[in-house]
């Protein structure tokens, strides 16, 4: 199913009302128990744990300044563009040029930057619901008209069908996350495959290129032996976003990229507009010294088995619980079903109890709530009490 959203008439409501599902968490009866004594917190990704000591000891040696512009004004670095690049050759197994490379201070700067550069005013862009929160937001922001495409729980499956129906004369960009928060699914190549055929056959339609941005922070946080494939692999006209924050767990220190393949017919031409917009943008370039630690970053990753192993605890303890799941194949999220129809009304219980969820609705799922399993693994355990309470108390006899 395709939705659009409305165009933008008053530009800065129509940017309050498609962050105010998230904004309204913040006010809301969950978020005021986050300093609770013992509070199990899985509402959002961010780290329960030290972060990891490598990381810190790459920040350490990095800050010692080694010449006098060691934290001068920075744009792309060509250390950390050869980094990345080396990267994604090995990754994709195309060779890829560090000219390619945008260095931005994270994600969020990455797709701001995409779509500054390729969306002119009214140009549409599909995006898959359930998003990330500000995929919207950005698109609106951009000058652009967001359409929104449907994916069904609880398998969140691509629905290529829905995607090829939502084009028209007017579609500039197909914006696909994968891995998908906050359903965890990681659309495997032969999906990326239909879709790269549904986008040329509609571009000669149209007669340009139909884009592909994909949004890739959790690339490297898979599951259960699973490869990931970008859709550069199969698609050339693909901008890839992505951020270190995911791989790293520490998503306040804001460095990323946007990208795009070799094979993108006119690439050179769109480096000088992806260097324009990052500066129009207010100089979404990575700080200093996180550029100069990039070749440690990049061998760097939290514990993908020990989150692999979360997952599964806690997996298990809803199924014993008679929770609906999902089984996540990346990210750090697991879906699961509300035992009522109210998905904020039962987080709220559950905060109660001693449990933050993120309600579905905030991420356009209403009935289902997601759980972030960046929360420790005493959180996980100590939620067995706070999500049998709550289903009592929401179901009661």
């Amino acid at each position: 199913m395709t939705t659009d959203s409305p165009a933008p008439v008053a530009p800065g409501q129509a940017l309050r009302d498609a962050i105010k599902p998230f904004l309204s968490f913040f006010e809301g009866p969950v978020y005021r128990h986050l300093t609770d004594p013992g509070v199990a917190n899985f509402a959002f990704g961010n780290p329960n744990e030290m972060p990891l000591p490598g990381y810190v000891s790459a920040l350490h040696e990095h800050l010692d300044p080694q010449a006098v512009d060691w934290f001068a004004y920075k744009l792309s670095e060509p250390k950390s563009q050869e980094a990345v690049a080396r990267t994604l050759t090995r990754r994709t197994g195309i060779d890829w040029d560090p000219a390619d490379v945008a260095m931005t201070n994270g994600g969020f700067a990455a797709l701001a930057v995409a779509f500054r550069t390729i969306v002119e005013p009214g140009d549409e862009v599909i995006f898959l619901s359930p998003p990330w929160f500000f995929y919207e937001l950005l698109i609106l922001a951009a000058g652009g008209v967001p359409k929104r495409v449907k994916l069904a729980p609880p398998g969140f499956d691509l629905d290529l069908a829905a995607i090829d129906a939502a084009i028209t004369p007017r579609t500039r960009a197909v914006l696909l996350n994968s891995p998908h928060n906050p359903s965890g699914r990681v659309y495997p190549l032969a999906d990326l495959e239909r879709l790269a055929a549904a986008l040329r056959e509609a571009s000669a339609q149209i007669g340009r290129p139909v884009l592909l941005v994909s949004d890739e922070p959790y690339n490297r946080i898979l599951f259960d032996g699973r490869s990931f494939h970008s859709p550069a692999e199969v698609y050339p006209d693909t901008l890839i976003t992505y951020s270190y924050g995911k791989t790293l767990l520490a998503p306040g220190m804001r460095i990323g990229y946007l990208t795009v393949p070799p094979t993108k017919p006119d690439r050179v031409e769109l480096r000088d507009r992806i260097l324009l917009n990052q500066i129009a943008t207010g100089f979404s370039f990575p700080n200093a010294d996180l550029q100069h630690a990039i070749d440690d970053l990049e061998r760097l990753s939290i514990d993908i088995g020990a989150l692999e192993r979360r997952r599964d605890r806690m997996m298990a303890i809803l199924d014993d619980l008679g929770y609906e799941h999902t089984r996540p194949e990346g990210t750090f999220y697991i879906m699961a079903r509300s035992p009522i129809d109210d998905d904020e009304r039962f987080a709220a219980i559950l905060a109660e109890e001693g449990a933050m969820v993120l309600p579905g609705a905030v991420v356009e799922v209403p009935g289902w709530f997601r759980i972030s399993l960046t929360a420790n693994d005493e959180m996980v355990e100590a939620s067995i009490g706070a999500f049998t309470r709550a289903r009592l108390r929401a179901l009661p006899t």
